[in-house]
This record gives structure tokens, C-alpha cells and sequence, in this order.
């Protein structure tokens, strides 16, 4: 099986969770940051995709709500796998996946997952951190990425290699 991960990182944290995604998976993975990486593909050619991104400002990456909409038809007859990086959990963290995600991806897809998130103050510019603490209240590099809830996803994902 060839897996496809699409995702967009812009401090760190949700490439460390496509880094493990990747080490975990079973078959062959391309992974893709749609910010940084120029790497040609086509979505055709793999039988999962995985699409993931993060909470900045309320809302998903806006590479990642493009190469959705792009794809929206060929991705409702994949394979498919959401996952959101986020600082919240529970009813927010939820909250914010449904707005991430189209409602026809969601009911398709074979793995949802909510892998916390992280504050990397340190990697973030004058603004950010700004906005950071006046929100939040976090003036250091604090992490809650869960890796529970990461390898969950992968086996959810693998266990349907297993009946192919």
C-alpha cells in the first residue's frame, strides 16, 4: 500500500507528528508539507491519504483548505485519514477538527485524530508570541503533542492494510 501524507507545519509540531505517523505506518510514505516542500505528486497513484495540519487563528492552514477543495471529489473515493494538531482538547478540540475538515471527508474517512499541539515560543516571531501570552498565558515552549492518540490513528490505519 502506498500512502500519501499531506500536511503543513509552520513551528514544528505538526511535522514531529507526520515524522512519527511515518515511522509507524506500515507500506510506502511520501510525506509532503505543503508549505515548504516543491515536491510533484498525484494523488491517484496512492491508495491512503492522510491530510494534517494545525489551529493558527481559529482556523486550518490555507494550503491545506486548497489542496482539499482541489481534490474534494477524488478524496471521497480514497482511502482517507484527518488529523489536527491543536492545543485545546475536548469539546474545542473537536470543535475546531469540524471546522478543519468538510463534513463529507470526516464521514469517510477511516481515522480521525486530535494529536494536541505544542507552543514553540521559540520558533515563533515578535507577533506570535504576543498573541500567544495575552491568550494563553505561555511564555515558554510547552507541549501536550499526544503520541497515544498518534499511534491509535496508525493502527487504525494499518489494521485496514491487513485486509487488503
Amino acid at each position: 500500500m502506498k500512502t500519501l501524507i499531506v500536511y503543513c507545519s509552520s513551528h514544528g509540531t505538526t511535522e514531529k507528528a507526520v515524522q512519527l505517523l511515518s515511522e509507524w505506518m506500515e507500506g510506502e510514505v511520501l510525506a509532503v508539507d505543503l508549505k515548504r516542500d516543491r515536491i510533484t505528486f498525484d494523488v491517484s497513484e496512492y491508495d491512503f491519504v492522510i491530510i494534517g495540519g494545525s489551529i493558527h487563528a481559529g482556523s486550518i492552514q490555507g494550503k491545506i483548505k486548497h489542496f482539499i477543495g482541489k481534490h474534494h471529489d477524488e478524496l471521497l473515493t480514497k482511502k482517507l485519514g484527518l488529523f489536527l494538531c491543536c492545543w485545546h482538547d475536548g469539546e474545542i478540540a473537536i470543535e475546531q477538527f469540524d471546522l478543519a475538515f468538510p463534513e463529507e471527508l470526516r464521514k469517510v474517512s477511516i481515522a480521525n485524530g486530535i494529536f494536541g499541539g505544542e507552543f514553540l515560543v521559540s520558533k515563533m516571531n515578535f507577533i506570535e508570541r504576543q498573541i500567544v501570552k495575552k491568550v494563553s498565558g505561555v511564555t515558554e515552549d510547552t507541549s501536550n503533542l499526544d503520541t497515544t492518540a498518534i499511534m491509535t490513528f496508525v493502527m487504525k490505519i494499518n489494521s485496514t492494510f491487513a485486509h487488503v
